[in-house]
């Protein structure tokens, strides 16, 4: 596969990866993760206002640079490189493009918040019935005057503690498709119950009850965020495989670094040809994520069923090299790879999360068997 980055693309990869190598460091992110508010937000608006990553794949229309999929996925690898917490992909791919496509005076603004860094959004769709189905949903949306009334429950909402807005789904009686609301994570009948994932990023479970939100609180159509909705999450496969990407680098290099100092019987364990088979195992995973990830990428424009097609091969095939990578790497590093100490056992929850994050490679398996039934 041909792919190169344009002399402007080489720029904003070194330009974020020189950046986070002097100001993401591991033990400071991971403490900041697990104290306070869960994330830096002076990194954040360094990601906006120094580096310009947040709106370096939206329109200029609302103070981006005009990029696209490849200037997601180049950030998303480096962002994964340095096992970044912030909700990079929550906020600019998910949230930024469900606004872009929902259009109108609210989405515009949020939108412009996005790039400043001031707006930070959190997808609440899935619930504890759904699975992993984006449409199966039960909260309602209902009208009482000149407002929406919102019931129901939202579980596995992450970045939800940490949102200025969350981006709510609901069906409203009478229409058949998903629709979609702006909610203040304060506004009164909201009960947010806050945890930390595995891998150190912040989630929480939602209550709505009765929550009271104005008639403009509504993005786009009544019923008509279904395809935006499916956009959005192979837009997040596609970001998450790329951040992957970017992960599991990192760890073959560490592994490899690691085999080639560690001794045993007076030589390096990189020595033995049984641990070579298995880093060449690992290295072979990696370059067909490496693939699968560019090649999602690049079909993001494409029509629905082959958006999703590429979408969903990505995210079987990804979540297979993060598994072998992963654990791999925790072998060969011994007792040592699970330790706080290490890097390793970061990137190996990290990567375990990514299996489950926007479905399950089976989930994914049956969908592409589906969209490739000629039947």
């Amino acid at each position: 596969m041909d792919f190169e980055y344009t002399a402007e693309q080489q720029l904003l990869r070194d330009t974020l990866t020189d950046f986070l190598t002097a100001r993401y460091g591991l033990e400071e992110s991971r403490a900041a993760a697990r104290t306070g508010a869960g994330w830096q937000p002076k990194i954040w608006h360094a990601f906006a206002e120094e580096v310009g990553i947040l709106g370096a794949s939206l329109p200029e229309d609302f103070g981006g640079s005009g990029g696209g999929p490849v200037e997601t996925l180049i950030i998303a690898e480096a962002l994964g490189a340095a096992l970044v917490v912030e909700p990079f992909v929550d906020t600019v791919v998910v949230g930024a493009g469900l606004l872009r496509r929902a259009g109108g005076e609210l989405a515009e603004s949020l939108l412009h918040g996005v790039v400043s860094g001031e707006v930070i959004t959190a997808l609440a769709a899935l619930e504890a019935d759904s699975g992993y189905d984006l449409h199966r949903v039960g909260t309602t949306a209902r009208r009482v005057g000149e407002e929406w009334v919102l019931d129901g429950a939202k579980v596995v909402v992450i970045a939800a503690p940490i949102a200025t807005h969350l981006l709510v789904t609901a069906r409203i009686p009478g229409t058949e498709g998903l629709s979609l609301f702006v909610v203040d994570p304060g506004a009164a009948g909201i009960t947010m119950h806050a945890y930390r994932t595995i891998d150190e990023r912040q989630a929480a479970e939602l209550v709505l009850d009765g929550v009271r939100l104005p008639a403009g609180a509504l993005l786009g159509s009544e019923g008509g965020a279904d395809d935006s909705i499916d956009t959005a999450r192979d837009e997040a496969i596609a970001a998450i495989a790329a951040e992957a990407v970017g992960a599991m680098r990192r760890v073959l290099a560490e592994t490899v670094g690691y085999a080639k100092q560690r001794q045993q019987f007076g030589v390096p364990i990189a020595s033995f040809q049984a641990l070579q088979h298995r880093m060449v195992d690992m290295h072979l995973e990696l370059e067909q994520a490496v693939a699968a990830a560019y090649l999602v990428t690049l079909k993001l424009g494409a029509e629905p069923a082959e958006r999703t097609r590429a979408a969903a091969a990505a995210k079987v095939t990804v979540a297979r090299a993060a598994r072998l990578l992963g654990q791999e790497a925790v072998q060969l590093h011994g007792a040592m790879g699970m330790t706080e100490e290490l890097s390793v056992g970061h990137f190996f929850k990290r990567l375990t999360a990514i299996q489950y994050e926007w479905g399950t490679a089976d989930g994914h398996t049956a969908r592409y068997a589906v969209l490739t039934d000629p039947r």
